[in-house]
């Protein structure tokens, strides 16, 4: 592993993970990267609302856990509908927000 993406990625491959749903972005950019040579398959979405409803329904119906990462800011806060109703329906599903550089931060 040359990085902690990667290293990241290779965690979902052992937990089984096979789609995650999401929007790609600046910050998730290395993630994306080590994605291209995983089998998990990225799934694009309009919006991390869409992400979350989406891995919800691959819970429900698949039994394993959903995953939907966040972009920065409200990207994270744009889950929480779609985590209701997975916790609602009893889905297995795990969000991922991203964060910012430190030097960024002001």
């Amino acid at each position: 592993m040359a990085n902690a993406a990667e290293g990241f990625v290779q965690c979902l491959e052992n937990e089984g993970v096979n789609y995650i749903f999401g929007i790609p972005g600046e910050d998730n950019l290395h993630v994306m990267d080590a994605l291209l040579d995983s089998p998990i398959q990225f799934i694009t979405v309009r919006d991390e609302q869409g992400a979350a409803f989406m891995a919800d329904f691959y819970g429900r119906l698949t039994g394993k856990a959903g995953v939907c990462p966040a972009t920065l800011g409200p990207g994270a806060t744009n889950l929480i509908t779609g985590f209701a109703d997975a916790n609602t329906d009893r889905a297995s599903i795990v969000g991922i927000p991203d964060r910012g550089a430190r030097t960024r931060l002001n």
